[in-house]
Parts: C-alpha cells; sequence; structure tokens
C-alpha cells in the first residue's frame, strides 16, 4: 500500500463529475479521509474550504497541492464542539465566494475505550465531536443553502454504525446517530431543496497503520472480497458523486463503501 494513497488525486479529472462552480466545504479536512475528500472535490472542479481545528500547517499543505493542481482552496479554523464556532465556520466559508452548495461532515475522533468505567464526560467528549457538530453544521450550512438554491450535505459515518466493535461503544453510537440524522435531515430539508446522505467507510489505509496494527490489517485483507484496505480518495469519489447532478433524485441514504467487508456472512 503506498504511503499517499491520494497521489492521482488531481489528475484523473475524467473519472469524475464536473462540479465547476460548486463551493464545498469539508471538515477535518487536514489529513486522512478528509484530505481525500478535499482533494477529489477539487479534482472535479470544486472550490474546497479545508477546515481543521489544530492542523493549521496541514491544512495549509492541502490547500497548496490543490492550488498547484490548479484549483482554489481556503484554509479555516474552527472548534467544532463548539455550536457558535460550526456557525462561524459556515458563514466564513459561504462569504469567501458568495455562496455555500456542498457540505461535507468529515471531522471526527475515534478513541478506543472499554464502556465500563467509561466516565459521562468520556462519552460526551467524542458526541461533542462526531454528533453534534454534524447536527450544527448542518443546521447552519441548510440555512445558507435555503437562500441560493438548495445544495447537498454529506456525512462521513462507518461501517460501525451498525457493526459495533471492542472499545468502540462511543464511536460505533455516534456514527449510528449520524446515519440517521442524515435520513432525518433528508426528509425536513427536501422541501428547502437539499438533499442528505451518509457515507459509510470501511478500514481506509493510512501512513503507518499497517504497523501500528498488523494483526488487524491482515484481518481485514482476509475478510475483504476486494482484498485491499480503503483508500481516502475512494471515500472522495463517493462524497463528490452524492454531491453532484448525477445523484440529484439521491437523499436520506447510506452508502457503504467497504470493497464488500459487509457482505461476508456473519455466522
Amino acid at each position: 500500500m503506498p504511503d499517499h494513497p491520494d497521489a492521482p488525486a488531481l489528475r484523473d479529472l475524467r473519472r469524475l463529475p464536473d462540479l465547476t462552480g460548486q463551493v464545498v466545504l469539508v471538515t477535518g479536512a487536514g489529513g486522512g479521509i478528509g484530505r481525500g475528500v478535499a482533494l477529489r472535490f477539487a479534482a472535479a472542479g470544486a472550490a474546497v474550504v479545508v477546515h481543521h481545528r489544530t492542523g493549521a500547517e496541514a491544512a495549509r499543505a492541502v490547500v497548496a497541492r490543490i492550488e498547484e493542481g490548479g484549483g482554489s482552496a481556503l484554509a479555516l479554523r474552527a472548534d467544532l464542539a463548539v455550536e457558535e464556532e460550526c456557525h462561524r465556520l459556515v458563514a466564513e466559508a459561504a462569504r469567501w465566494r458568495g455562496r455555500l452548495t456542498a457540505l461535507v461532515n468529515n471531522a471526527g475522533v475515534q478513541p478506543t475505550q472499554e464502556l465500563a468505567g467509561m466516565s459521562l464526560a468520556d462519552w460526551r467528549a467524542v458526541a461533542d465531536v462526531n454528533v453534534h457538530s454534524v447536527f450544527a453544521c448542518t443546521q447552519a450550512a441548510a440555512e445558507v443553502m435555503r437562500d441560493t438554491g438548495g445544495g447537498s450535505v454529506t456525512h462521513v459515518a462507518s461501517i460501525e454504525a451498525d457493526r459495533p466493535a471492542p472499545l468502540h461503544a462511543h464511536y460505533c453510537a455516534s456514527k449510528a446517530a449520524v446515519v440517521m440524522h442524515a435520513r432525518s435531515a433528508a426528509l425536513e430539508y427536501g422541501a428547502w431543496g437539499i438533499r442528505v446522505n451518509s457515507v459509510s467507510p470501511g478500514l481506509i489505509g493510512r501512513p503507518g497503520l499497517v504497523e501500528d496494527w498488523p494483526e488487524g490489517v491482515r484481518r481485514w485483507q482476509a475478510a475483504v472480497p476486494t482484498g485491499r484496505l480503503g483508500r481516502p480518495e475512494d471515500v472522495g469519489n463517493a462524497c463528490v458523486f452524492l454531491a453532484s447532478p448525477m445523484a440529484s433524485w439521491i437523499t436520506g441514504h447510506d452508502l457503504v463503501v467497504d470493497g464488500g467487508v459487509s457482505a461476508r456472512p456473519t455466522w
């Protein structure tokens, strides 16, 4: 697996829908999946707002990468555990180009901890970022999109939304909430011309993952029908599709991007 699996992201324009004229905000876009999503939107022609909380340098690197490829990007900081910061971020993103046509709620945390002994503060630390920020950013974006002809919102969830994993109780519950929020928001915001969907990735590779978790990677590769880990651009491709005119009649849907691992028997 290459160290930077998103390397071709700005070169294969023919494989992507044309999103020229769209302005997309990607939360948590400084690295990992968020970086891959941001680069795919840029490759499709969208102007991209690259959100970060603490990774200013990484976010600037994503912006530089997009600009080097002839695209347009802006880095913005916000603490999405704070409701007011979510609304400020969306307002600044919309002000940049005078509109906001797409939001990808990607920012999230994935700590590991036994459920026994977990404090309410531990639980809330995951929910604040993974669930509450999705609610607040979506609400703020919907108000903007309602006044400018509609748009799309995509939540990055996880296959763990319905497949629990040890030490991930708070994470699994948060992602299940994100999937249901997308369906509920699709129901209520459809009349505003806003589509809301979720994308549920499986295991996505990153530099150092094989060294950090060799046994888990081996189990995944043995189980997944396509025989490989996911790449950030796999998730990005799904997000670009859902924001494109090709998905104009798709809302309230959870698009699983897991190489087929969910198709395996559970007994």
